[in-house]
């Protein structure tokens, strides 16, 4: 059932065995999973099913360097279905090495193993549209003829890392009809979580208030309460939660809101491959059952340890946009179309490059290039906007053989890269918050030596060669600073509340039935994007909760 907030009396009281407060990928994964077990599941969101602007503006706050960060109503969706309403679709797991305490990354190592949440990572492939489970390219392409670069071998440097493109599925509207349908699951729109409430010894949630723009108020109680607001908002929700714990819900050792990652990303670099374009594959492949893939290259894990680098892959790519001299007419359209994408993705194409003649060379490009751009126009709006399941990227024949690599790192934890509130306070009274991302000089280190290894096998193979820019590189790292909305550790899981806000089932450490499931939780960031993991730990999630309440298992399956 969903239902609206607004039309409830100011006042009322709602009861449920489970309230999930966030109806984005970990809520509603959350909420699919619990369905059918004999619980009563309360869903809030405080959105809509269409983007509302003034409930957006709820996200607003301040970052200390727009440089650095976007500002937090940006890239983040406040509505039903989260941000996967925008998401881009890339899946991939983690790795296990993530999973492992590094004695060269600080604060590394996971309460829970890979093996632990393989089981999940197979069901969250499916609830995300993104295929079977097999991240081995070898596995599901032919590695002679679809390898990235044909006949490059190395022992360290691999080139079957694959990652998988979901549709992507926007699981607002995918499993929408699933939740009307479901009578043991109400989803409440409109509903603004305002507050978490502790009994008097703080080791219990009695109610949350809720409340919504148009002034109804609520209170919920619940058994068991998840947040899954996200990593910023929950933890501007734990902190603004201080009238028994001074400090903010978890916060008795001052680490809610601290070791706030992202993922360290750029384009750098000249790989030039020697012979005819057919020897490199960098776009993307369609497996068997019709997902759209593409190669990734990684150092192995060994190799990660012996050089002591974070974990980090490699994507071809093409030139740098801004700069006209690509002669590519695909490419400059799209730098003279920035002001009509999508804030994330358009600020990389604001790059300093635009003096009248820098345009007048991007329109050159279009007139002198116009049967590749009629192509990628058609190609376009037949397998991207008219598509159910899109096109990821823009990808482009590449003539000259000449790639730039798409960095994407993990970023080491730093307690001083944070979320704080600050007394600015939105329509609803609630304080705004401020993020203040940083990243440390050892994450650069980090990709550095990772990046003169690619040169090593690169070089060596005689196949290619790989050059980058090491004075430069920093600054090709950072230049957009935070890498999408990837908002990773600041209630980091551990098994001590002296180093961590949550247990290892996601549990806030002396608190008996308050959980958060995001990606908040996670103690390091990986390599890859986030959701896929996301929605795997809400589901090893669910089952936790659904065996402390003596719940039985699911009478219906989730996939479908």
């Amino acid at each position: 059932m969903i239902s609206n907030l607004n039309k409830r009396s100011t006042g009322s009281t709602i009861a449920a065995d489970i309230c999930i407060v966030g109806a984005g990928a970990a809520g509603i994964s959350l909420a699919l999973s619990l369905s059918g077990r004999g619980l009563k599941i309360l869903l809030l969101e405080s959105g809509f099913e269409f983007a509302d602007e003034k409930t957006q503006e709820l996200y607003a706050g301040e970052v200390a360097d727009e440089k650095l960060h976007s500002p937090p109503d940006k890239y983040r969706q406040r509505r039903f279905g989260g941000s996967t309403t925008i998401w881009g679709g890339r899946c991939m797991p983690f790795d296990p090495i993530d999973f492992e305490q590094r004695d060269y990354v600080p604060l590394s190592g996971w309460p829970i193993s890979y093996e632990d949440l393989a089981p999940y990572y197979q069901t969250a492939n499916w609830l995300l549209e993104a295929g079977v489970y097999e991240y081995d390219a070898d596995k599901v392409f032919d590695p002679v003829k679809q390898a990235a670069i044909q006949g490059f071998q190395s022992e360290i440097l691999k080139t079957n890392n694959l990652e998988r493109f979901s549709c992507p599925t926007n699981v607002g509207d995918r499993y929408k009809q699933r939740l009307v349908l479901a009578e043991d699951v109400e989803v409440l729109l409109g509903a603004n979580c305002t507050g978490i409430q502790l009994n008097p010894t703080g080791d219990h949630v009695q109610q949350l208030d809720i409340a919504s723009l148009e002034g109804i108020k609520a209170t919920v109680h619940a058994k068991k309460v998840v947040l899954a607001t996200g990593g910023i908002e929950t933890t501007r929700l734990l902190l603004a939660s201080n009238d028994v714990c001074p400090n903010g819900i978890g916060n008795a050792h001052d680490l809610v809101g601290r070791y706030y990652q992202c993922h360290i990303a750029g384009n750098l670099g000249k790989l030039t491959v020697f012979g005819p374009p057919t020897k490199v594959r960098h776009g993307y492949e369609v497996s068997p059952e019709g997902i759209y893939c593409r190669r990734r290259f990684a150092l192995t894990a060994d190799t990660q340890k012996s050089i002591q680098a974070g974990n980090m892959v490699a994507r071809l790519h093409f030139p740098k946009i801004v700069d006209p001299s690509h002669k590519i007419g695909v490419l400059s359209g799209l730098f003279l179309a920035k002001n009509f994408i999508s804030y994330e993705y358009g600020k990389r194409l604001k790059d300093g490059q635009s003096s009248l003649g820098i345009y007048l060379k991007h329109f050159a490009n279009i007139i002198l290039d116009p049967i590749d751009t009629v192509k990628f126009l058609y190609h376009w709006i037949t397998k991207r906007t008219l598509a159910k399941r899109k096109f990821p990227s823009v990808i482009l024949s590449n003539k000259s053989n000449q790639f730039t690599f798409e960095i994407h790192s993990e970023q080491y934890p730093n307690p001083n890269s944070r979320v704080t509130l600050i007394e600015d306070k939105d329509a609803l009274g609630m304080r705004k918050v401020k993020v203040d991302w940083q990243y440390l000089p050892e994450d650069i280190e980090s990709v550095r030596r990772s990046l003169r290894l690619f040169v090593q096998e690169i070089n060596q193979s005689g196949l290619a060669t790989f050059e980058f820019n090491d004075d430069q590189l920093e600054e090709d790292l950072t230049r957009f600073g935070a890498y999408g909305g990837h908002h990773i550790g600041t209630t980091r899981m551990g098994t001590q509340p002296e180093t961590s806000v949550v247990d290892p089932n996601g549990k806030i450490h002396d608190i008996d039935n308050l959980y958060i499931s995001s990606a908040s939780v996670f103690p390091t960031s990986s390599q890859a994007n986030p959701t896929l993991t996301i929605v795997a730990m809400s589901l090893r999630l669910a089952d936790h909760i659904a065996e402390t309440l003596q719940a039985g298992k699911p009478t219906h399956s989730i996939i479908s």
